[in-house]
């Protein structure tokens, strides 16, 4: 079996008329792939925990076959943006926004509860009509109260 990466798209099977979605596009450029989805999931306080729990989000997203996109855990790396200047952040969170008009849905990982940043991410999504999704991972995963914090 050749590598994924190696296929050609088949373009010759799309009509020249065809505007279709996202989605489809890309089951057809990547078999396999249903969605893109932006993951909400906390970044700040006990940052080291948050980001491992973000990955296990991702790694849940693409069990499900979606192509998942956290920008907190991309634009916080060292050399990239600093989450702890204010108008970095804030380019960071309208950097992350961008990208959400390109994704079928936004999926929300409650386990360690409802960030700040979380919910602004939940409100924007909420003012441009993406659907929203949330989701649980479970122990070792959930946070005590499972709360805003």
């Amino acid at each position: 079996m050749r590598d994924p990466d190696d296929l050609d798209p088949p373009t010759d099977r799309i009509p020249k008329d065809a505007t279709p979605s996202v989605a489809s596009t890309l089951s057809v450029i990547r078999p396999g792939i249903t969605r893109l989805v932006i993951v909400e999931s906390p970044f700040a306080g006990d940052v080291e925990r948050n980001l491992a729990y973000c990955r296990a989000a991702m790694a849940d997203c693409l069990r499900r076959n979606e192509a998942p996109f956290a920008s907190h855990a991309l634009y916080t790396q060292p050399g990239v943006l600093d989450d702890q200047d204010e108008d970095q952040r804030a380019r960071g969170i309208l950097a992350g926004f961008s990208w959400r008009s390109c994704a079928d849905a936004t999926v929300v990982y409650c386990d360690r509860g409802i960030s700040t940043g979380m919910a602004k991410g939940i409100d924007h999504a909420r003012s441009i009509g993406s659907p929203l999704e949330y989701r649980w991972l479970g122990a070792p995963w959930s946070h005590p109260l499972g709360e805003r914090f």
